[in-house]
């Protein structure tokens, strides 16, 4: 089984295909092309390195989010077209989830955050089990001092990743308790996606095509100033 996973739900474009024996191949780029400059050149190059042509894809998987509304929309986007072309499955996955798979070795309440702009994050949390992962509550956006009352609510040692951790680590530390993970942690990568995604696709575990979307969490900043200035 040959799986292309996208994930553009952060400033990095991530591309991987991948099977049941390993990772074949994986494109990244966190700066200078745009997501839709950047992702269809990366797949077609790395089908052409692997020597693979579109109808060998078994199944597409894409990371949901939260995150960049414009990344996500053409991500998703990208995923949905190439498996109704190709009519193969399609998963999808959130992006919180990715981070927290790469980081489920630690026994640590695990905290992945991303950076949602206007001084807001998005995280969610997870604890390690067998064979992964398992989420703790609901994913949410809030201001980083939300995100601090949290983790102290938990009155646990906390593991955070991610672009938001990162961005607004002297604040978390506050929380006290809290290890940060490093740079290699930042964003959501599709190497994780494609592992995650392989689990459900063994068991024929696949989304709809017409009612996969992007994991909204809040308007887009276009939806609010339309509707200032419809009230104008």
């Amino acid at each position: 089984m040959l799986v292309l996973g996208i994930e553009t739900s952060t400033p990095q474009t991530s591309v991987t295909i991948g099977s049941e024996q390993g990772i074949i191949g994986s494109c990244e780029i966190s700066r200078g092309a745009t997501h839709g400059e950047f992702l269809m050149p990366a797949i077609e190059f790395l089908l052409h390195q692997s020597d693979i042509g579109y109808r060998n894809l078994s199944a597409v998987a894409v990371g949901l989010g939260p995150g960049l509304f414009t990344g996500m929309r053409i991500g998703v986007a990208t995923a949905k077209t190439l498996a109704q072309a190709l009519s193969i499955p399609i998963v999808g996955i959130a992006s919180l989830d990715l981070l927290a798979y790469e980081i489920r070795n630690s026994p640590r309440l695990l905290c992945p955050v991303v950076d949602a702009k206007r001084s807001e994050v998005a995280f969610a949390f997870y604890r390690q089990v067998p064979g992964g992962i398992a989420r703790v509550g609901k994913y949410t956006i809030g201001t980083p001092r939300n995100l601090v009352a949290e983790i102290q609510g938990s009155g646990e040692d906390v593991l955070a990743v991610g672009s938001g951790a990162l961005l607004y680590r002297r604040d978390l530390s506050e929380a006290g308790k809290v290890e940060f993970g490093s740079i290699s942690n930042a964003f959501p990568r599709a190497t994780p996606l494609v592992e995650l995604a392989m689990n459900r696709l063994l068991q024929e575990d696949y989304d709809r095509l017409f009612e996969l979307n992007p994991l909204y969490m809040r308007r887009s900043d276009a939806e609010i100033n339309w509707e200032k200035r419809s009230a104008g």
